[in-house]
C-alpha cells in the first residue's frame, strides 16, 4: 500500500485553492498545514503539497517528461464522477480529452480527466 506521495507545486495558493475543492470530494480530509506546504489524508495513505523552492522554479513540470504522467483516483460511482466533472467545470477547472468524455480511458473506463495546477493530469475513475 503506498504510504505517501509529495509533490513540489510551483504555487502553493493554487494549489491549495484547487486541492482543497478536489480531495474532500473524494473523502480526503486535511492532515497538517505549515507555511511552505499542507497534505490531505486518505485511511493510511497521505498527499503532501510543498512550494517549489526559488531556485528550482525556471525547470517547470510537464507530464510527458520523465516522471510522474497523471494521479488517478477511485471515484465509488459513475455519478460521483459525474458530479465531480460539473463541480470542477464550475471551478472553471480544465477537463481534458473533452470530446471523448468520460470514455477517454476507453469504452470500460468512466472516468474524468483534469489539468490540475502545474498542468499535472488528474483522473478520476468509477468502477464499472
Amino acid at each position: 500500500m503506498l504510504h505517501h506521495v509529495e509533490l513540489n507545486v510551483s504555487n502553493l495558493t493554487e494549489a491549495r485553492s484547487f486541492y482543497s475543492e478536489l480531495l474532500p470530494l473524494l473523502g480526503y480530509v486535511l492532515f497538517q498545514e505549515w507555511e511552505q506546504g499542507f497534505s490531505y489524508k486518505s485511511g493510511p495513505t497521505y498527499l503532501v503539497f510543498v512550494q517549489t523552492q526559488e531556485e528550482f522554479l525556471q525547470t517547470s513540470f510537464h507530464r510527458k517528461k520523465t516522471g510522474l504522467n497523471h494521479l488517478a483516483f477511485h471515484a465509488i460511482s459513475c455519478a460521483q464522477v459525474d458530479e465531480m466533472t460539473e463541480k470542477m467545470r464550475q471551478l472553471g477547472v480544465r477537463i481534458l480529452y473533452e470530446d471523448l468524455h468520460p470514455y477517454a480511458g476507453g469504452p470500460n473506463c468512466y472516468a474524468v480527466f483534469l489539468e490540475g495546477p502545474d498542468r499535472l493530469k488528474i483522473e478520476i475513475v468509477a468502477p464499472i
